[in-house]
């Protein structure tokens, strides 16, 4: 049995980990700890487990194998450098961190104390961005020059759902790009098969708050290909979707309705987008953590990405600060 603890309820999915993990056969909750003693305690009571007020104290427990992550995330590197010179095995909620050198400083620091990383990246093992990547594969769309994912809700707007804590600048780092924008963003750096050269991005504030509630980043390759992401909490009915176009073909998904459909010269029919079949998802990132601990192996492509998916977060938000585009090559490693 992995007993594993609670670090933090700031964020929106933060009970959906603690279900997934007592639903785990696995997985045993058997402590919390929340920089807001007061949230943390209701929550701890709810789970029907020991709160504790101070990290460390919860980080010194013998019969903590593992923690799962859901602080504001201005504190993620803080956070799980202490939880992996703990001992720790860390699960948490993306985005890693805020700058490609405090996700260095985690992966340094995970490294060294030998514990197991997963980070939440659910849409990587969702069935049809498994569809996308084998139509990549085959070749049907040739080369890709053009990608475009967008992801976006209503949690900004009238009463909204969103908590208020998701507008503090400093605690999130950014607004909609950050947090929601992250799906659409990992999802172009897959399709794309590599990250880009610059990346520049523009932000709205639709409803007034201080961070942006509609943003847009536009990525640039070396060989020309642009990708496009897009994402916003101040739209009642965008679908999530994806475009893919390449010198020999075109894909298309979620437009609006959740279908992949592929136009391509290598399908009996070049003349029509055809539906293409989408398969069983792959198992949840939480799983594969479970697994990654059991087993004594690493989430390589997993961590790769959080920390490319940092990378390109870190480079929008300087986009939008300087009004250029920055290169990736120029962040402190």
């Amino acid at each position: 049995m992995i007993r594993v603890a609670m670090l933090s309820f700031w964020h929106v999915h933060a009970r959906d980990y603690a279900r997934q993990a007592t639903q785990h056969p696995e997985v045993e909750i058997v402590a919390a700890w929340d920089e807001d003693p007061e949230r943390g305690r209701a929550q701890a009571e709810e789970l029907g487990v020991e709160f504790h007020e101070e990290l460390k104290d919860v980080l010194a427990r013998e019969d903590v194998d593992g923690v799962i992550v859901d602080t504001p995330t201005n504190v993620h590197r803080e956070v799980m450098v202490a939880a992996a010179n703990a001992g720790k095995h860390i699960f948490t909620e993306k985005v890693l961190a805020l700058t490609l050198h405090e996700a260095n400083e985690i992966l340094a620091a995970v490294e060294t104390a030998g514990v197991k990383l997963t980070v939440s990246l659910p849409r990587v093992y969702d069935p049809y961005t498994l569809a996308i990547n084998e139509v990549l594969a085959s070749g049907q769309l040739g080369d890709v020059t053009l990608t475009r994912t967008r992801l976006s809700h209503n949690g900004a707007i009238g009463e909204g759902w969103l908590p208020g804590h998701f507008y503090n600048a400093e605690q999130t780092g950014g607004g909609a790009l950050v947090d929601l924008g992250c799906h659409p963003m990992y999802l172009a750096r897959i399709f794309q098969g590599g990250l880009p050269e610059t990346v520049s991005a523009t932000y709205g504030h639709v409803t007034g708050r201080e961070v942006d509630d509609n943003a847009v980043a536009v990525l640039q390759y070396p060989n020309g290909a642009i990708s496009v992401v897009e994402a916003g909490f101040v739209n009642r009915y965008s679908p999530f979707s994806v475009e893919v176009h390449g010198t020999e073909g075109s894909l298309l998904f979620g437009t609006p309705d959740a279908k992949l459909l592929v136009r391509s010269p290598q399908q009996k029919d070049g003349e029509t987008f055809v539906e293409v079949p989408l398969p069983d998802r792959a198992p949840m990132a939480f799983d594969q953590w479970v697994g990654h601990i059991n087993d004594g192996t690493t989430a390589t492509e997993n961590i790769a990405l959080a920390v490319d998916l940092t990378r390109l977060m870190e480079a929008a938000n300087l986009s939008v600060q300087n009004g250029a585009p920055v290169r990736l090559d120029s962040l402190a490693q």
